[in-house]
C-alpha cells in the first residue's frame, strides 16, 4: 500500500504530461516562481554586495520551495484521495516532456512554410537570437534544445523526485527557473545570478550524464558512450554538452558553432564530426528517443520505490 501511494501520483503525473503538456490557463507554480525571482531581482540587483544578495535570495527561494511543497503535501494527505490528486498535479507541473517535443515539431513544420516562420517558432524555445539563422541552423538549434531540455525538463526533475520526493522536485524547478532568469553571464546578471547559475550546474551534474547514457542505451548504441564523454566535456556548459553529444552521435550529425545571445557572440565548441543536412526524419528520431528515455526513467523510479521504498 505504501508503495502504491508513491507510485500512483508519479504515473498519473507522467500520463497527464503526455496527454496535456504545459497546462495553459491553469495557475502554474513556475509562473509564481518567476514572479518571486523578478520581484527580488528588481530590488536587490543594485548597490553593494550584489553577489551576496543574489546568493542569499536564491538559497532562500530554493529552501522555501522545498518547505512549502512539503507542507502542502502533508496537509493534503489528511485525505488520501486529495493527497494523491495534489501530488499527481505537482508532478505534472514539474515535467515538460510533451511541450518541448511539440514545440520542436512545430519548428520543423514552420520551416516547411518559410524560413521566417521557422525562426519565429524557434524563438519561443531558445535564448539565442534567431533573426539571422539559416534553415539548417534553426534545425540544429531546435534539436540541441530538445536534447538539453530532456535533461532539464524531465530527467532532472525525476532524478530529484527519486532522491527527495516532490519537495525536492519542486526545489529543483526553482533552481532551474532561477538559472533561466538570472543565470546569464551578461552585465546585468554576472554578479547577481552567479551563485544561482552555479547551483543549477551542481543540480544538473548527475542528471545530464544519466540522460546522455539513457539516450544511447535506448537506441542500442552503447558504443557511443565514449563519444558522449569525449564531446560532452567540450561544451561551454558543464552539463548541456552531454545530452547534445548523445543526440549528435545518434543522428551522426554536428552541433555547435557561434551564436548570438542578447547581442553578444557566444562560441560553442563543435560536437560531432558529420556536417550534414538535418531532415524532418531526424526530428522524429530525436523525439522518439526523448519519449523512450522518459519511460525508462519512470520505470526505474517505480522499481526503486518497490525495492527501497
Amino acid at each position: 500500500m505504501d508503495e502504491l501511494i508513491l507510485i500512483l501520483p508519479l504515473v498519473i503525473g507522467y500520463i497527464l504530461d503526455i496527454v496535456f503538456g504545459d497546462p495553459v490557463g491553469l495557475p502554474h507554480p513556475v509562473v509564481y516562481m518567476g514572479k518571486s525571482i523578478s520581484f527580488f531581482e528588481k530590488r536587490l540587483n543594485k548597490g553593494n554586495n550584489i553577489t551576496i544578495k543574489g546568493a542569499v535570495i536564491s538559497l532562500l527561494l530554493i529552501l522555501l520551495s522545498f518547505i512549502f511543497t512539503k507542507f502542502v503535501i502533508e496537509l493534503s494527505y489528511l485525505n488520501i484521495y486529495i493527497g494523491t490528486a495534489v501530488s499527481s498535479l505537482l508532478i505534472f507541473f514539474c515535467l515538460a516532456g510533451k511541450t518541448l517535443i511539440h514545440e520542436v515539431k512545430m519548428v520543423f513544420e514552420a520551416l516547411e512554410v518559410s524560413l521566417e516562420r521557422g525562426r519565429e517558432q524557434l524563438s519561443r524555445i531558445v535564448g539565442r537570437d534567431t533573426a539571422d539563422l539559416s534553415a539548417e541552423e534553426v534545425k540544429k538549434a531546435a534539436l540541441e534544445t530538445l536534447a538539453e531540455n530532456l535533461s532539464d525538463g524531465v530527467i532532472a526533475p525525476l532524478f530529484w523526485y527519486a532522491i527527495g520526493g516532490i519537495p525536492a522536485m519542486m526545489a529543483y524547478k526553482m533552481i532551474n527557473t532561477l538559472d533561466s532568469m538570472i543565470g546569464y553571464k551578461n552585465e546585468r546578471y554576472i554578479e547577481y545570478g552567479s551563485v544561482a547559475a552555479r547551483i543549477d550546474d551542481i543540480a544538473n551534474y548527475i542528471p545530464a550524464r544519466i540522460t546522455a547514457i539513457f539516450m544511447v542505451l535506448v537506441v542500442g548504441r552503447a558504443n557511443l558512450i565514449g563519444f558522449v564523454f569525449r564531446f560532452g566535456k567540450e561544451h561551454a556548459s558543464p552539463n548541456s554538452g552531454y545530452p547534445e553529444a548523445a543526440l549528435a552521435g545518434i543522428l551522426n550529425c554536428k552541433f555547435g558553432g557561434t551564436h548570438n545571445y542578447f547581442g553578444q557572440s557566444v562560441y560553442k565548441p563543435y560536437i560531432g564530426y558529420n556536417e550534414r543536412e538535418l531532415t524532418y526524419k531526424d526530428m522524429l528520431t530525436a523525439t522518439s528517443v526523448n519519449r523512450r528515455v522518459e519511460i525508462v526513467a519512470v520505470l526505474l523510479i517505480i522499481l526503486k520505490i518497490y525495492l527501497l521504498g
